[in-house]
């Protein structure tokens, strides 16, 4: 199998969500292929597709994640190699991401993370019912590029507003890209509590964070 028919072939794995047969294609060309051109031009043309389908709302959250769940199994396979070369592939940025204090609603979250990560974004999921502190002790932790911030109801986005205070309490505000999200979020409650942004869809707040990582002049 020639390189570009493997490629082709990793790409429909992809966007069908068949990790057996990214896998197969991928050991077809492993041996004598660039780590990070099977990642790029092979795995990620696929998660491209894979994206403006589910934008376009061709495909929906259970396609996506079996594409994110075979692309991970791809990296399994690829990682060692790129252990070999001693590269690692670049981060898009280290995001924090959870949903606010009292607040249990976790699938507009989770939809937003799995984009996240098909965009090679290293995002640590906080789960729900996250605290101020805990939102900005991981964030330093991890030494974060993005804090994100989900609430799902009207009554518990007041949180989001306390998480941006306590950052800045702690003088820690401009070290983070906040976003905020949810269903009741819109663009003038973000700009209210000083978040940098926000989006109605799981799509835009990946250009979003995109976005203002390359602003701040890239990834931590």
């Amino acid at each position: 199998m020639g390189k570009k028919e493997a490629f082709s072939k990793m790409s429909e794995a992809l966007q069908e969500g068949d990790a057996d047969a990214l896998v197969s294609a991928l050991n077809e060309v492993l041996n004598d292929t660039e780590p990070l051109e099977l990642i790029h031009d092979g795995m990620m043309t696929g998660l491209k597709k894979v994206g403006e389908a589910f934008s376009a709302g061709e495909i929906f959250l259970p396609e996506m994640l079996m594409a994110a769940e075979a692309f991970q199994e791809g990296m399994k396979v690829i990682e060692p190699k790129l252990a070999e070369a001693g590269k690692q592939v670049k981060s898009t940025g280290k995001v924090v991401f959870g949903t606010v204090v009292s607040d249990i609603h976790e699938i507009g979250k989770n939809i937003v993370i799995t984009l996240m990560k098909t965009h090679g974004f290293d995002v640590i999921d906080l789960g729900a019912n996250v605290s101020p502190t805990t939102f900005v002790q991981e964030a330093e932790r991890a030494n974060a590029d993005v804090v994100a911030l989900s609430a799902l109801m009207t009554t518990t986005m007041t949180y989001q507003r306390d998480t941006i205070n306590y950052l800045k309490e702690r003088g820690l505000r401009d070290r983070y890209i906040v976003l905020v999200g949810g269903g009741p979020v819109d663009a003038e409650w973000a700009e209210q509590i000083g978040a940098d942004g926000t989006s109605t869809s799981a799509v835009g707040a990946v250009e979003i964070a995109e976005k203002l990582i390359a602003q701040k002049g890239g990834a931590s």
